[in-house]
């Protein structure tokens, strides 16, 4: 770890990086650190392992304040990660992939009614917010069917339910256009300057957090129906873009999971293992940990990187066997497991800096992105975009 005090008349808030020396850390995102140190009322500024540059803040790292910023939560509000059981008979990836529902596609209350995923839906909507429900979204979020593999604490993976070869449901997606329409609202006004009425933002703020987590739940129901399996509860929902409120001041989470005494599914990528791990970070990493692998390449430079490196029936076979249902080609190498840190350094430092201890690994079977081409008609698949605004 690398701790950065500077002149309390310039920086007056802590820089930590929990980091080796041999991490891919790029100085832009730590120089993003020093920026939002900068901020009047900051106090500490935590970097996760996965730590890298943002849209004008960090993502992957923890930020505490004394006032509450909502460009440094972004726009995905309440995004996070769950972690679903799910008994299938028979896990076989190429035939799975194809009964995987059409998730770009979102739930409308009324002419979907009947639809049995409604199930997990106790009470109203958070905020009244009916559009893109059930939806995944693009960038990094998915929704993947993966097997249990290895067993690192097995008192702790039995509390939990898991055993190796047993198959969960990850789900990785966010509020979708409210957490977007909420910043939009914040900025047009204040731009990147604080919150001018913290307790009408945090009651949207946390409207957005119930929308991202029901849902996730949405989404896992609906795949679950699709394979012929009973939908389950989430055994791991930990949000990683959000506020709260802690020891008296606003600690924000960009691309950071809580990290105190939960367990955090913390994402590899589609040709990769995930790790669940039981966190346990204090106060110097602002009680978080890492939420992922960590970007190492811009979007640009793996989509121009990937076109010259690999064939899109490459992207869609990772090297661990799994499937990639991924119906947009740029997508396809803009998410290439080779644009991403390596999980297994990011979980070592983890360990290192004692934030988390690693529970179970989880190899993927099946990545769902979007619709694969031709599995949708293009006359409809124009039109839902149309309706979603690609939020």
């Amino acid at each position: 770890m690398s701790v950065h005090r500077s002149l309390p008349q310039s920086t007056p808030a802590t820089v930590a990086v929990f980091a080796s020396p041999t991490s891919w850390i790029e100085s832009d995102a730590v120089a993003q650190c020093h920026q939002v140190a900068a901020l009047d009322g900051m106090v500490h500024v935590a970097g996760m392992p996965d730590l890298h540059p943002g849209k004008g803040a960090p993502i992957g790292a923890a930020m505490a304040s004394t006032v509450l910023y909502p460009f440094l939560v972004g726009s995905d509000i309440g995004c996070g990660i769950a972690v679903f059981p799910i008994k299938l008979k028979r896990a076989v990836p190429e035939k799975l992939a194809a009964r995987f529902p059409d998730l770009d596609r979102p739930l409308d209350p009324e002419q979907d009614a009947d639809d049995p995923a409604w199930a997990v839906l106790a009470g109203d909507v958070p905020a009244g917010h009916v559009e893109g429900l059930g939806t995944v979204g693009r960038g990094n979020h998915f929704v993947e069917l993966a097997r249990v593999d290895t067993v690192l604490e097995p008192d702790h993976a039995e509390r939990l339910g898991l055993r190796a070869g047993e198959l969960v449901l990850i789900v990785h997606s966010g509020s979708r256009g409210l957490g977007e329409r909420i910043l939009r609202a914040h900025t047009e006004v204040h731009g990147a300057g604080p919150a001018a009425d913290v307790a009408a933002y945090l009651a949207m703020h946390d409207a957005a957090v119930r929308w991202g987590s029901l849902n996730r739940r949405l989404l896992a129901a609906r795949v679950a129906h699709a394979l012929g399996a009973e939908p389950t509860t989430p055994i791991v929902d930990e949000c990683h873009n959000l506020v709260e409120i802690r020891d008296g001041v606003y600690l924000h989470r960009k691309g950071a999971a809580p990290g105190d005494g939960r367990d955090v599914l913390v994402a590899g990528t589609r040709g990769t293992p995930s790790y669940l791990v039981a966190a346990h970070a204090g106060a110097e990493a602002n009680h978080s940990v890492a939420h992922g692998a960590g970007r190492k390449m811009s979007r640009a430079d793996a989509l121009r990187r990937g076109r010259a490196k690999h064939t899109v029936e490459e992207l869609r076979r990772t090297p661990v066997g799994s499937l990639v249902v991924c119906g947009d080609r740029q997508l396809l190498f803009e998410e290439a497991p080779t644009a991403y840190k390596r999980i297994e350094q990011v979980v070592a430092d983890l360990v290192a800096h004692d934030l988390a201890t690693p529970v179970v690994t989880t190899v993927p079977l099946v990545t769902y992105k979007t619709p694969d081409v031709g599995s949708t008609p293009r006359t409809a698949r124009h039109d839902q975009r149309r309706r979603r605004g690609r939020v």
